[in-house]
């Protein structure tokens, strides 16, 4: 396919951007960052403990890795198509929200998605806490959890492009430093031995499809975050296949080894990254702790970047900015990273339940969040959105739509007699001997409900709306053909789709 050169101007080292469109003269690169950013998200040790967690609580092995494959797969195809919405509207995946829920209304969703990014920031700290702690030999968690944090809060404040960066280096050091622990597991433990310890039951082949699922589906809130610098031109399908290829093959590397160590080594579960350097062996536990430290510093950022973003569009749906000054952007980063590592000391004792137990609560919420979102962006208002009318609470979106409120509440209700929970374990569940559907049950009464009330309901513009004086190309709107509105210029999708669809990396 012929490629089309794209001259954008250079984008300063430190981000400046928020939650406003990137305009397209400062779009750059291509979908193969999304391959490198998602495939090193997931070279990371929680990946591996997510993995264990299917052995843990029931599964054999093959059946853990089984499950955990199709939950990959199913969760990986909500989240790319999340990502590849990114290069066409230009903004944070949250603020797109507000075309489902109303300006204020997505304010709902938006504070279950910062309570989420706290917790994988604090549990994901923890394990890097550790890590850094058994490099230096010290013996006070929290030492090792505040130098983590202070390492997490400079990346998230350079912000993009650091952050692709440390995807790049993260995939390369994940890769050596996690298949050198692979070796050594199948070198020093009967690793055959892991297949056909334990029956077969529905209830642990489900939870393994849930475990996997939900670890995909919580990327959904966050990642057209990092998809939204390129530029416009770039296809959907291209964006959706490295996105999806990138998370789900090193998730599901990571947790098929999660899987391989829990059914062979009893001691992991009680020290995660404890027996991870002494499966390293003499001499290279130190290697391993940073290689630990590395992948945990890559997907942390994404955190406490998505919770910064997700602050700043819940404040401004009251008061109708889309913008803030860089003092206060580094405020808010610090502040969540402080927040962050808080928990992180609070939560460190009992972190194995807590994690498993905050990933099935967090896919309860989101599940119909996705489902609104990817209804409405597809198949209703099938890529056409009033960007402009976004910051606007008495524009065309209002303030609240109550039809996507209804229907997300009602996916989150509809799960109830569904979970299976380690606070609560539904009628249906446990008529099905503990088999967790919630999330599937979820997905499709809500899309069901959603879809028909939003049909009649939503004001879909005509064709895309850009900010004043500005089409997709981020260059003056052509007079001819637009039609003008009230909050923009309306750029036709056809001429979209009659461009390359390929550009080439900056």
């Amino acid at each position: 396919m012929e490629t089309t050169t794209v001259h954008s101007k250079p984008p300063s080292a430190i981000e400046t951007r928020t939650i406003d469109r990137v305009p397209e003269h400062e779009r750059h690169g291509s979908p193969r960052s999304q391959f490198t950013l998602w495939f090193g998200a997931n070279m990371q040790i929680t990946a591996v403990v997510d993995g264990a967690l299917a052995v843990i609580f029931g599964a054999d092995a093959l059946v853990a890795i089984i499950g955990l494959a199709i939950g990959n797969i199913l969760g990986g195809i909500v989240m790319a198509l999340h990502s590849a919405q990114g290069p066409r509207l230009g903004l944070p995946q949250m603020i797109s929200s507000r075309v489902q829920f109303g300006v204020k209304g997505a304010a709902l969703p938006l504070l279950l998605v910062v309570l989420m990014y706290l917790g994988f920031a604090a549990t994901g700290t923890v394990l890097a806490g550790q890590a850094i702690n058994a490099m230096f030999g010290l013996d006070s968690p929290a030492i090792g959890i505040l130098c983590f944090g202070g390492l997490t809060a400079i990346v998230a404040l350079v912000g993009y492009r650091l952050i692709h960066i440390m995807g790049r280096i993260t995939t390369v050091v994940g890769t050596i430093g996690f298949g050198y622990l692979a070796f050594q597991l199948f070198a020093h433990y009967d690793v055959a031995s892991a297949f056909g310890q334990k029956p077969f039951t529905m209830a642990s082949f489900l939870l393994a499809i849930a475990l996997s699922a939900g670890w995909q589906m919580t990327y959904a809130p966050y990642v057209a975050d990092y998809s939204r610098y390129l530029p416009s031109r770039t296809s959907v399908a291209s964006t959706f296949w490295h996105t999806f290829l990138g998370s789900t093959l090193s998730s599901q590397l990571m947790m098929s080894f999660g899987v391989l160590v829990a059914a062979t080594a009893g001691n992991f579960l009680k020290n995660q990254v404890g027996f991870m350097g002494e499966l390293g062996g003499a001499g290279v536990a130190v290697v391993i702790y940073l290689v630990i430290v590395v992948g945990k510093l890559g997907v942390n950022c994404l955190n406490a970047y998505g919770g910064f973003m997700s602050i700043l569009t819940m404040v401004t749906a009251f008061n109708n900015k889309k913008t803030i000054l860089q003092p206060a952007r580094a405020l808010l980063i610090i502040a969540f990273v402080a927040a962050s590592v808080l928990i992180a000391i609070a939560a460190s004792e009992d972190f194995l339940n807590n994690f498993r137990n905050f990933v099935l609560v967090l896919l309860a919420a989101f599940v119909p969040w996705s489902a609104v979102n990817l209804v409405d962006y597809y198949l209703i208002s099938k890529e056409k959105v009033d960007i402009p009318a976004l910051y606007d609470s008495s524009g065309r979106y209002g303030a609240y739509n109550w039809v996507a409120l209804g229907s997300y509440l009602v996916g989150i209700a509809v799960q109830i007699p569904f979970m299976n929970q380690a606070i609560y374990q539904g009628v249906v569940a446990r008529m099905f001997d503990g088999a967790d559907i919630s999330w599937i049950v979820s997905l499709l009464v809500t899309s069901a409900i959603y879809y028909p009330l939003a049909k009649r309901t939503l004001d879909v513009p005509s064709d895309m709306v850009y900010p004043e004086g500005e089409d997709d190309r981020g260059t003056a709107s052509p007079a001819a053909g637009a039609a003008s509105v009230r909050h923009g210029v309306a750029v036709s999708p056809s001429a979209l789709a009659n461009r390359k669809s390929s550009v080439e990396a900056d």
